[in-house]
């Protein structure tokens, strides 16, 4: 819904003098006037009185000319209450032309300007607060709320007042004013500033000021305090701004392995939490899920290039010779205490090499890891093949955060199977459905549907949904969804045809302790599944859990969305669950 945006008297806050009095403003803007203040009366009052006079005096003045045109009276021969309305006429006349007419002009030229939202507050020192700024280190920063002004603005063509955030933040010192100037000019780099300041929350919101004066956009709606922005330093993001809010839902318990987890799930989806849980509650009135661990490794793969193919052959034999194991693992592993050598599986393409190796990571996602132990290959290999050209430390060949059929048949990460087998009664009272639907509906939908397709990886209703969400939620990389996804899902009619076995198969489950699985928020989700930080007992442990419990969560997840196709219920539980009532005209942007 588009706003006109008028040139209102600003509602920041007014310098304040030393002894805490106001300062009174250097000039008065006379240019506020606007022709809803011919009367004393509310905005839609006013409108009223002038609507109402217009269209009154006209039908009057159409009356009145209409009998002098039967009465051959002469027309500019008028009596005192033609007049009247006419002078009332033009008043009326006068009125709407100055509240619509004119205010639409200058909200049109106000847009046009690149600095139209801050033309008025630049050089004028009355909207800075006096306040003692001076830098300190991030751990020692100290939270100042920068609240943003309101101003009032008319939303046409209904004469309300719409209440619309000024897009700008009020600077906390005279000395951010000049640095956020200096950050719109460009002689102070955006990126420098954490490190200039020495205060987080300080350099995110002079970032901010500088980014909505350059682009004259908003972001009121994005929120800046209640972050600690220290934490991200140097780890989760660079040039911070603020923060996404997003809702977490618990869907379970899933009883998986034996053990009750309560899955969390970050999405702005609604039903998937709810009919995940559906799924979890028909797999634990089942007995529960179980679980295998088929591969635990991460890949890298670097490309290298000779002058002839048959020398970079040479190598693609050396690498993969059995004998040559224990020189390669030696070598590789010598930059890590978990990262151990797997394996290497290579590719040539003409003169072109393209080495994947493998190694376990523990509990760490371990790109990081495997790429030191391959530079540590890459340098050895050096000396004995003088020729070779390393043309990059990844070559594709990984693949990560790709859809690759590498990743679909030799796995990536951690392969998981998670399988359950769902009581009759369960299927018909909890479900809503039957065995015989279920299996047709698997086969034709989610085999022969997606070989038809030609899906890489895609033999599955909905993986990514959970996948993505409890990543998002656990602080994973969400952009390792894409391999993580690859799942093939299989129902099968068991026990004479009364009960349902269904499994997960995903070859390239990728998930981490580090990074993102630091912040506050995402560590709490985690410490929820029991699987925060490493483990100091079993290296690797944690990481192999959290694989199966997304295993477990897609199974439940799964289970739910195709019983709710087989049952006729999709379109049903998505118009109760994620259609909003919410009329969004009337919500403020």
């Amino acid at each position: 819904m588009d706003v006109r945006r008028r040139p209102t008297k600003s509602l920041r806050p007014a310098k304040t003098a030393a002894a805490g009095e106001p300062l009174k403003p250097h000039h008065q803007n006379h240019s506020s006037l606007k022709a809803s203040d011919a009367l004393p009366l509310p905005l839609y009052l006013t409108n009223g009185v002038f609507f109402t006079l217009f269209f009154s005096v006209a039908y009057f003045l159409l009356h009145r000319w209409r009998e002098k045109i039967r009465t051959s009276t002469p027309l500019h021969i008028v009596t005192v209450s033609e007049l009247a309305a006419l002078i009332s006429l033009i008043a009326s006349v006068i009125y709407l032309l100055g509240f619509f007419g004119i205010d639409f002009v200058q909200s049109f030229i106000t847009r046009a300007s690149h600095d139209s939202w801050d033309v008025e507050y630049d050089n004028d020192d009355r909207f800075i607060l006096e306040e003692d700024s001076r830098p300190g280190p991030c751990a020692a920063a100290i939270d100042r709320s920068l609240v943003p002004p309101q101003v009032a603005a008319v939303a046409p063509p209904k004469p309300k007042v719409v209440e619309d955030p000024v897009p700008v933040i009020a600077p906390t010192s005279e000395e951010d004013e000049e640095i956020i100037k200096s950050v719109v000019a460009g002689t102070t780099p955006s990126y420098s500033l954490e490190s200039r300041l020495g205060n987080c929350k300080r350099a995110a919101a002079i970032r901010r000021e500088a980014l909505q004066r350059l682009t004259g956009k908003s972001l009121a709606g994005l929120p800046l305090d209640g972050f600690d922005y220290e934490s991200i330093l140097g780890q989760c993001c660079e040039m911070a701004v603020g923060y996404v809010q997003m809702a977490v839902g618990i869907a379970g318990p899933l009883l998986l392995d034996g053990r009750e987890y309560l899955v969390p799930m970050a999405t702005t989806e609604g039903c998937l939490v709810a009919s995940t849980n559906r799924g979890c509650k028909a797999i634990y009135a089942s007995g529960g899920a179980t679980s295998v661990i088929l591969r635990d490794g991460m890949t890298r793969a670097p490309v290298v290039r000779f002058g002839t193919a048959k020398m970079s052959a040479e190598l693609k034999f050396f690498l993969e010779d059995p004998r040559n194991f224990d020189t390669l693992a030696v070598v590789f592993n010598k930059s890590s205490r978990f990262g151990r050598f797997q394996g290497i599986h290579c590719a040539l393409a003409g003169q072109n090499l393209y080495m994947r190796f493998s190694c376990s990571t523990g509990d760490a996602m371990g790109m990081n890891m495997v790429s030191k132990g391959v530079q540590n290959v890459l340098d050895f290999l050096q000396n004995d093949f003088s020729d070779m050209d390393v043309i990059g430390i990844s070559g594709n060949f990984c693949s990560d955060k790709k859809p690759a059929a590498v990743n679909w048949i030799e796995g990536r990460g951690k392969s998981v199977v998670c399988e359950s087998i769902i009581k009759e009664e369960v299927v018909r009272k909890v479900l809503k459905t039957n065995v015989a639907s279920l299996v047709e509906l698997n086969m034709l939908k989610n085999l022969t549907g997606s070989a038809m397709a030609g899906a890489l990886g895609g033999f599955n209703a909905h993986a990514s949904n959970i996948v993505s969400a409890v990543y998002i939620a656990t602080g994973q990389d969400p952009a390792q969804n894409v391999e993580s996804s690859h799942c093939i899902t299989m129902m099968e009619a068991v026990n004479d045809g009364k009960d349902l076995h269904v499994s997960v198969s995903m070859p390239s489950i990728e998930v981490i302790v580090g990074g993102g699985t630091q912040l506050a928020s995402q560590s709490a989700c985690l410490n929820l599944l029991g699987v925060k930080g490493a483990s100091k007992e079993s290296p690797g442990s944690n990481s192999r859990l959290l694989a199966t419990i997304v295993a477990g969560s897609v199974l439940a997840g799964e289970l739910s969305l195709m019983s709710a196709i087989a049952a006729g219920q999709l379109v049903k539980s998505h118009m109760k669950y994620n259609r909003s009532s919410k009329d969004i005209t009337k919500v403020s942007s």
